[in-house]
């Protein structure tokens, strides 16, 4: 059997608990609650990926672009350049939906299918490898039934997957609950889960990142503790057990 092409992610502990990398065109779930990390692991797929010459885009439903850059624009990874030069493309899913005219709080079936061909025309004209909407949480929110976001999910991640696009959604859960997604759907059209959470130590809470799932690869499923510094970004180093 032919060994799948894969995608590094550019964040090296990780990519090595992958086995090398995401198999190109998998739709990947990273999952976890606010403050998780999921937003900045994104964004350094996508700029670790534009620098590999690899166009990426970023949907944002939950936050305004300018807070994003902002954020950002704090850690070494950043690189400005790379969004001016549309290597790596920034775009509020919200302004779309309401030049398309759709209601913006409860898309209808024929909504749905419209903010699909636009998602779709979008990564078609922008050759990109790379996408990431954050939060899908927020977009099945306004898809209202589960078929319908059983039926979004499963044709965006076909039509990407046809374009070698590989496919980051970030899924909000609470914190100290260990599920996947809000609507317990998401994660069965996926083709992986990455879970960010967190551990109580004497008080202080540990962030961690579990690879539960991931088709197509071989890979760990150890849970490791996760830094964010300005320096490296997402950082991983195995978790100690508890002394207690």
């Amino acid at each position: 059997m032919a060994e799948k092409e894969l995608c590094r992610i550019g964040i090296e502990e990780l990519d090595t608990q992958l086995g090398g990398g995401i198999p190109i065109g998998n739709t990947v779930l990273m999952v976890g609650s606010s403050g998780s990390g999921k937003t900045t692991t994104c964004m350094q797929f996508l700029i670790n990926g534009a620098k590999q010459g690899e166009r990426g885009v970023f949907f944002t439903i939950t936050e305004p672009l300018f807070k994003l850059t902002k954020n950002m624009a704090g850690f070494d990874f950043y690189d400005k350049k790379l969004i001016e030069s549309g290597m790596v493309n920034l775009i509020d899913l919200r302004i779309i939906s309401e030049r398309l005219g759709l209601d913006t709080e409860k898309y209808s079936v024929e909504d749905a299918s419209a903010l699909l061909d636009i998602l779709r025309d979008i990564a078609d004209e922008l050759n990109v490898k790379r996408l990431v909407i954050d939060s899908i949480t927020a977009l099945c929110y306004r898809l209202q039934t589960r078929e319908m976001i059983r039926d979004f999910i499963f044709k965006l991640g076909s039509s990407l997957a046809a374009m070698s696009c590989t496919t980051f959604l970030t899924s909000e859960v609470p914190p100290q609950v260990f599920q996947y997604s809000q609507y317990g759907i998401e994660e069965f059209i996926a083709d992986g889960i990455i879970f960010l959470g967190d551990v109580d130590r004497q008080g202080d809470l540990i962030r961690t990142l579990q690879i539960v799932k991931m088709r197509g690869t071989a890979h760990s499923r150890t849970k490791s503790a996760m830094s964010i510094s300005s320096k490296n970004g997402i950082e991983l180093a195995p978790l100690l057990k508890s002394t207690r």
